[in-house]
This record gives structure tokens, sequence and C-alpha cells, in this order.
């Protein structure tokens, strides 16, 4: 890819900070919204167990809404390129225990990245066994 193509796309992405999860537990869910069609992906997070896929599906939505108001990206061609999360703040409260101890809890939040781009047609080249 050379220097003038690189400049030419333009990067949508959606951050939503203070997301109240581990990323030990968002990072599975990410990792199988990678690459696929922003339908797919969609439509896979509604439909999910984890109870933190519905904040996902809205960050998802909208990286969706600023391809489409920002760039004029058409939303049948957008294809997650990337999807990461990093850790934030770790509240830590006490649990009362017995015989007058104390075990820590620790609450743990997320910072969730989501990056769309259009997917661009792929010329194939016939090889020899075409």
């Amino acid at each position: 890819m050379s220097k003038k193509d690189n400049k030419t796309e333009k990067i949508v992405k959606s951050i939503n900070k203070n997301v109240r999860s581990s990323t030990r537990k968002l990072k599975p869910i990410l990792r199988s919204i990678v690459g696929k069609k922003v339908d797919v992906a969609v439509r896979d997070l509604s439909f999910s167990d984890k109870r933190i896929s519905n904040d996902v599906k809205k960050t998802l939505s909208s990286a969706i809404a600023n391809a489409e108001n920002n760039f004029q990206y058409d939303i049948d061609k957008l294809v997650v390129k990337e999807a990461f999360c990093g850790k934030q703040v770790v509240m830590k409260r006490f649990r009362a225990r017995a015989k007058g101890r104390a075990a820590p809890i620790k609450k743990p939040y997320s910072n969730l990245t989501i990056i769309l781009t259009e997917a661009k047609k792929i010329e194939e080249k016939h090889g020899t066994k075409s």
C-alpha cells in the first residue's frame, strides 16, 4: 500500500470508555466480530448470551453512525477492521467475612475501541491454473 492510498483511507472509529467489565471477558466477544460485515456483527451480538455484548453492540452502532454521517460511507460495505479493549480503573471494595475479617472485591472497568473500514473489492489475478 502506497502513502497516497493510506492518506485517502478514512478511519472510522468509536470509543466507549468506562465499560463495566474486565478485559478478559471482553476480548473473546471482540475477537468474534473482527473481520465480519457490520450487519452480521450486530446480529451476532444481539443473540449473544453475554451481558457485556449489549455495550459492545451500542459502540458498534455508534461507529456505524459515525461512518454514515461523518464520512458518507455505505453501510452495506462496512467491515469491522479492528476491535480491542484496554484496562481502565479498578474499583476496590471489601466484603465482610467471618471472624472480623474482610475479603477484597475488585470491580474492573475497560475501554472499548471499534474501528471500521469500507470493504474494497479485491481484483483476482489469474494464475497458471485458471
